[in-house]
């Protein structure tokens, strides 16, 4: 098969910025080796676009929709009342703005969609599946298939934690549902060709008549110029933890230190914290009251590319987030030969196999910070399996979440929406 035409939609996509917008990006780069691209981005983009070196009108269009979405952006952001707090309601409102996005996009694009310049039409922002796609039903009317996703989003808050979802102000997850009642969505996937669904809950989410439609494919995948060096796996000194992340509740970072205390305070155990957020200051101070300080550095925010300079001296990436959609964070260690230990719940937990990670089952708190203290009192009276468990983590993250390969693993949705004979192939 010759490489299909794409017109690949990513609102946000941006290789300076990190989360969705830095996924947006890396699709739209890795797909040029398999595809035809020309990417549809936010006039915000431009110039970091620009400064790798793409050309707009031939590799890509920037719309500019600042107008229009800006003040009601800027709205939002005081409705949050706190920075990396409400991405419900950041979700929803970029969700109802969204819309006028791709009208502008079928504005400058309808004609040639119409005229067959274009094999496919593929939305890869935003991730949420509550955004309503009104292109797609225009692509079928013109005969191109429209693919979806990875979608990813809207992984329930488990019992028992409560307290931290107030305090990271997601009041509107409590009906967050309603957003299956917007108009238009049922005839966004009735005209999709292909929905790639990041995460198995998400997937889930996908109205019954459209689940044929349906293949899986987590959205996140590994830099290999950011990621590109190997952990020793020494395990000849205290064993060696690494958080990364941002420093909210449900990340977990302050059951990390409760169940690794007692290793932590014998000298047994040291623990990096890499990333910042509203908790640092107590959690600094819980290491002072725990009287562990000196086994815990925190490193504070770290550029993305020198992340891996600390991660890699770890024998463990210890994160115990228990609301986790994608878990960019578990592929790149992964990647490192770093071992995860992490809460099987949601993203991270669909990453992994039995043998390249360490997991506990999701619980109400004081569960999960015994069910993490016991594991670290396995691994530290012995850690001779933690080599090849790394060495195995390695192996799955270069063969299946490489961005080469994510989009190897694209093309063949593209191929089964050009032609889709049979039930939707198994991407990994």
């Amino acid at each position: 098969m010759s490489k299909p035409s794409v017109l690949l939609i990513a609102e946000a996509a941006n290789p300076e910025w990190v989360s969705v917008p830095l996924i947006g990006w890396s699709v739209a780069a890795a797909l040029r080796q398999v595809a035809d691209v020309h990417l549809v981005t936010q006039v915000r983009n431009r110039e970091a676009i620009q400064r790798q070196g793409w050309v707009e009108g031939q590799d890509f269009t920037a719309i500019d929709t600042e107008a229009v979405t800006k003040p009601i952006w800027q709205a939002s952001q005081v409705l949050r009342m706190g920075k990396g707090k409400g991405w419900t309601l950041n979700t929803a409102i970029n969700s109802l703005l969204y819309p006028y996005f791709e009208n502008q996009v079928w504005k400058t694009f309808g004609p040639a969609l119409k005229a067959g310049k274009y094999d496919l039409v593929h939305r890869v922002t935003p991730l949420t599946p509550t955004a309503v796609s009104p292109i797609a039903k225009r692509c079928a009317r013109a005969g191109v298939p429209f693919v979806l996703g990875p979608l990813n989003g809207g992984v329930p808050w488990p019992a028992g934690f409560d307290a931290e979802r107030r305090r990271e102000r997601e009041w509107l997850s409590y009906v967050r549902r309603l957003y299956k009642l917007k108009p238009g969505r049922g005839a966004m996937f009735r005209a999709t060709s292909a929905i790639m669904a990041g995460s198995r809950h998400t997937a889930s989410e996908i109205p019954a008549p459209f689940q044929d439609k349906v293949l899986w494919l987590p959205e996140n995948a590994i830099d290999l110029e950011r990621f590109n060096q190997r952990s020793a796996q020494d395990i000849s000194g205290p064993l060696r933890g690494c958080f990364i992340g941002r420093m909210v509740p449900y990340k977990g970072p302050d059951m990390l230190l409760e169940a690794a205390a007692p290793h932590l305070a014998s000298g047994r155990m040291v623990l990096d914290m890499v990333g910042d957020g509203p908790m640092r200051p107590s959690l600094e101070a819980k290491a002072r009251e725990l009287g562990v300080a000196g086994a815990v550095t925190f490193h504070g925010q770290v550029p993305h590319d020198a992340v891996q300079d600390i991660a890699v001296r770890a024998n463990l990436l210890t994160f115990p987030s228990i609301r986790e959609f994608g878990g960019g964070v578990v592929l790149e260690a992964m990647a490192l030969g770093v071992v995860p230990l992490i809460v099987d719940y949601a993203g991270p937990g669909e990453l992994v196999t039995p043998d390249t990670a360490l997991t506990v089952p999701i619980g109400r708190r004081d569960q999960i910070i015994a069910d993490l203290g016991a594991t670290f009192d396995r691994i530290v009276a012995d850690p001779s399996g933690l080599p090849e468990m790394g060495a195995r983590a390695y192996e799955r993250a270069q063969a299946h979440f490489t961005w080469p390969a994510k989009a190897q693993q694209i093309l063949r949705a593209y191929e089964w929406a050009l032609a889709p004979v049979g039930n939707p192939p198994e991407l990994i």
